[in-house]
């Protein structure tokens, strides 16, 4: 709903017809809902009974424009914002018709014609998206502000403390909506929080904290109204709405271990009957009318309810849902064979991918640690703040999950984001943002991602276990997310652009070492080049080497030494991709050469070697003369010093051996 001009606060101002119609609506369902799953018919409930004047209030308070991230316990946002019922039931039943088509559950989705961002199932982790949807308001300089509703357990969470943080630092327009329900499942509030009111966190963060009832709907609505012409203005509010779950976690896990009492205590508090009551008792609406609309929506309801039991479960095709997984991406523009070319390093091809895409599309914006003034830690972004502006290369705190999410957000709102990560090792810290919201979204709810996630990686520097590490299978094992490797200056400028374009999350990890030992030929003219196509780096007949990233330059070194050593010609093929990574080409290698040898710089254990192996020997089994062979780091932390790092842990030192074995075989 639209805020209304007067005080919400005011109750001869509001509708209130309407107003008890939207507060009741969500009860009515709850309890169709809670007789469905006592009967047996519907399997899993997520009750928000008892809490309906929190998701009410705040939605008829804020404006239609305004973003909400709601959780479970939310009914009242979707059906307050107005949400089609037969689709939204079909959804709730886990029918064919719902917003996922079978793919996730209940409201673990977003509509975006409803500026409604649904959650996923770990707790806070919204709260960054929602910063990054206050940035691109803020970008834009729009009067809209997002609302990110979090439970007390969520609140101990690091993407809460996180989001508070950058919201303030940022003066993003921001209204933090806490849902003090008393408990975490089954543990209380007070065993999981120290302090009396979760609200007192604000004075951390340096923005306004206030303690609302949230059982007293004009209470709420007030509060919202209020915070949200706070955040509009000048900055983030944080609410802590005081209620009560009077339901189990879900309902099959009960409420044996609540007091008695307590449930007693607070269903007299119940917000619907309190609402009610200040009606009649003010001659603004009688018991006759709220009876005959209680009559009219439970009639509604239980035609929606059973219609929708009716419904089939949803069906689908493996390749629909392969196809799910990621968006469509725009086809590269490739380079032109006879192209002016120079020879920049391997870093110079990264920083002119960034400086040209950020000159051809102003939306696209940068966030990391110290990328600004300082320019980052190897100086990629050296110069970007004074050529681009602040709005578009910024500084973030060190908050590498807090970074990535804030970059979900600017993509929802089809802002271009690209989060650096100073270290690829650090973005463990960023592991759930990652791997659980970026990559899910597209197949759940079909919702467009533009995030690259930059990651500086690998080893052979003497940098030691915490700033050496190749991650890159973790990443490759997860549905949803792209994971380029370039090896060369023309790689890293093209595939980069690339990314840069793709409304997916991309995984672009950058071989510190190459940064600036590399130098190779790159087309001055501004290309793209297409992921899932591998390269042949050298041509052979002997043996392939299938490898991505340093990799490919230690087989190259590899296969000079074989063929001045012994005649042998080892093909190299560069897969510069890993999802999707080009099984024809290394096929077609393996029929030539019919000898495999995977290389890479991780550990041996699972790294995305094993992967190779294991599909070649499927698909190229009857070509093998020999065994697939698998050379890699060995499975221990990268050790800091250079002899320990080069003679025992790394791929280098069994690469020779281990080819010259191959090739006798």
């Amino acid at each position: 709903m639209t805020a209304p001009d007067a005080p919400v606060g005011s109750p001869l101002d509001l509708d209130l017809r309407a107003l008890y119609r939207a507060l009741l609506e969500p009860r009515v369902i709850e309890e169709k809902m809670l007789t469905l799953i006592r009967q047996g018919r519907l399997a899993k409930w997520f009750s928000g009974y008892g809490q309906e004047a929190i998701a009410v209030g705040t939605t008829w308070a804020l404006d239609d424009r305004d973003y909400i991230l709601p959780m479970h316990r939310n009914l009242g946002v979707w059906t307050t914002r107005d949400v089609d019922r037969e689709r939204l039931f079909c959804q709730l039943m886990g029918k064919e018709g719902g917003f996922t088509n079978g793919r996730d559950r209940t409201f673990h989705f977003g509509l975006p014609e409803k500026n409604i961002v649904g959650m996923i199932s770990h707790m806070a982790a919204m709260l960054p998206v929602a910063c990054g949807l206050g940035q691109a308001i803020r970008y834009r300089e729009e009067d809209r502000v997002a609302c990110a509703f979090c439970g007390d357990g969520g609140t101990r969470e690091g993407d809460f403390h996180e989001a508070l943080n950058l919201a303030a630092v940022w003066d993003l327009p921001v209204v933090f909506l806490v849902e003090n329900n008393g408990y975490g499942l089954s543990t209380p509030t007070e065993e999981a929080v120290a302090v009396d009111d979760i609200a007192d966190a604000a004075d951390g963060y340096d923005m306004p904290g206030r303690v609302v009832d949230g059982n007293d709907l004009l209470a709420v609505m007030e509060a919202v109204g209020e915070a949200r012409a706070h955040a509009r203005e000048e900055g983030p509010v944080l609410l802590e709405m005081k209620t009560f779950r009077v339901r189990g976690h879900e309902e099959a896990s009960g409420t044996a271990y609540v007091p008695d009492e307590l449930i007693e205590d607070w269903t007299d508090k119940d917000p619907v009957d309190r609402f009610a009551a200040t009606l009649r008792n003010e001659g603004l609406l009688d018991s006759d009318e709220m009876e005959a609309l209680r009559n009219d929506l439970e009639s509604t309801i239980d035609d929606l309810a059973e219609w929708a039991l009716d419904q089939p479960e949803p069906t689908s095709t493996p390749e629909a849902e392969r196809d799910a997984v990621f968006a469509d991406a725009p086809d590269p523009a490739l380079p032109s064979p006879d192209a002016d070319t120079e020879e920049p390093r391997f870093i110079d091809a990264v920083q002119d991918a960034l400086w040209t895409a950020m000159q051809d599309d102003e939306d696209v914006i940068l966030m990391g640690q110290d990328i600004a003034e300082y320019g980052g830690a190897f100086k990629v972004t050296d110069g970007f703040v004074e050529e681009f502006g602040a709005e578009r290369v910024r500084n973030t705190p060190i908050i590498e999950g807090g970074a990535i999410g804030a970059g979900m957000g600017l993509a929802i709102e089809d802002l271009p984001a690209v989060v650096e990560m100073q270290y690829a090792d650090f973005i463990s810290c960023g592991f759930n943002q990652t791997v659980n919201n970026l990559a899910t979204t597209h197949y759940r709810w079909g919702q467009p991602l533009n995030v690259t996630i930059r990651a500086p990686f690998g080893g052979g520097i003497g940098a030691g276990p915490f700033h050496s590490q190749s991650r890159e299978a973790w990443f490759a094992h997860t549905p949803g997310l792209k994971v380029v490797i370039p090896a060369t200056p023309r790689d890293a400028k093209g595939l980069l652009r690339t990314a840069l374009a793709d409304p997916n999350p991309v995984l672009f990890f950058e071989h510190k070492k190459l940064y600036r030992s590399v130098r190779g030929a790159v087309p001055t003219e501004d290309y793209s080049l297409p992921f899932g196509e591998a390269r042949i780096a050298r041509e052979g007949t002997d043996a392939t080497i299938v490898t991505y990233g340093v990799g490919v330059h230690w087989a190259l070194d590899e296969a000079e030494h074989q063929a001045e050593a012994n005649g042998a010609e080892l093909e190299v093929v560069d897969l510069r991709t890993l999802v999707p990574w080009d099984r024809e080409t290394v096929r077609q290698s393996l029929a030539k050469t019919n000898r495999l040898l995977v290389l890479h710089e991780a550990t041996r254990t699972a790294g995305f070697g094993a992967e190779l192996a294991a599909e070649l020997g499927e698909i190229g089994f009857k070509l093998l003369d020999a065994p697939i062979r698998r050379v890699a780091a060995e499975d221990l932390p990268v050790p800091n010093a250079k002899p320990l790092e080069d003679e025992i842990f790394s791929a280098t030192a069994r690469l020779r051996p281990t080819v010259e074995e191959l090739l006798a075989f």
